[in-house]
């Protein structure tokens, strides 16, 4: 498996393991409460094997970045939590150092 396709399933078990947690209301409902504690797991289980070939700043970024667009649009969707200017500003903010640090950084891939 390609690093971006194991940092792309870290990503997305992450995103599942943090719904997870807010549907299990403070980690008392059982069910959420293992399947975000399994997402996670996973989640960091990927994140590792995508640092295997990638840089640790690199991989993060993404990974952080890329789980909170995406948690992001699943709060809107899910518990339709507002969208408003501040929130779209730091959100493009994120995006954008995550393409500075990926795209315009002259730090050489490993």
């Amino acid at each position: 498996m390609t690093p971006i396709i194991t940092l792309l399933i870290a990503i997305f078990t992450e995103v599942i393991g943090t719904s997870a947690l807010k549907y299990s209301e403070g980690v008392t409902k059982p069910v959420p409460s293992v399947v975000f504690v399994i997402a996670y797991a996973l989640s960091f289980y990927f994140l590792s094997l995508a640092l295997k070939d990638m840089q640790i700043g690199m991989a993060y970024a993404i990974w952080s970045g890329v789980g909170l667009v995406l948690t992001v649009i699943v709060g809107i969707i899910l518990w339709r939590e507002p969208l408003d200017w501040a929130r779209v500003v730091g959100v493009f903010l994120i995006l954008a150092g995550i393409f500075f640090i990926n795209v315009v950084s002259k730090t050489p891939a490993h």
